[in-house]
């Protein structure tokens, strides 16, 4: 006798994909700072990753904004987290890579928001 439900199917997270300008530059700056190699690339689209785990994408808008967090204009659509053994050293070294550090940090000796070179924000935190 059926009872009219059905297993799910199988699924399972992939990636996360970013839209930006230029997608080679933003893939160098996430690669550079996670270590990941490049998947997959062409000149609209570049994943991050390694077979068998979860990857970041970067894919080219031509209408691209940069969001303007905190300022609520353009909103950051999201954000990832990425975590931390030294909250200052990262800090440093992300910046010098070229992310910037916004004048606002809501909670600056738990975790800092930092902006991607794209202007997407991302958090630094010990937490994770």
């Amino acid at each position: 006798m059926s009872t009219g439900k059905t297993s799910a199917p199988a699924i399972r997270y992939s990636a996360i994909t970013f839209d930006c300008p230029d997608p080679a530059d933003l893939a160098r700056f996430y690669g550079d700072a996670l270590g990941l190699p490049i998947a997959y690339s062409t000149d609209d689209f570049v994943l991050l990753g390694r077979e068998g785990s979860a990857g970041l994408g970067f894919n080219r808008l031509a209408d691209y904004r940069r969001p303007t967090w905190p300022d609520p204009s353009q909103e950051k659509q999201a954000h990832i987290e990425l975590g931390v053994d030294d909250l200052d050293a990262a800090q440093a070294w992300l910046i010098s890579q070229g992310a910037v550090a916004p004048a606002v940090q809501p909670d600056p000796d738990r975790w800092r928001v930092l902006l991607d070179p794209a202007g997407h924000p991302f958090c630094i935190t010990t937490l994770v």
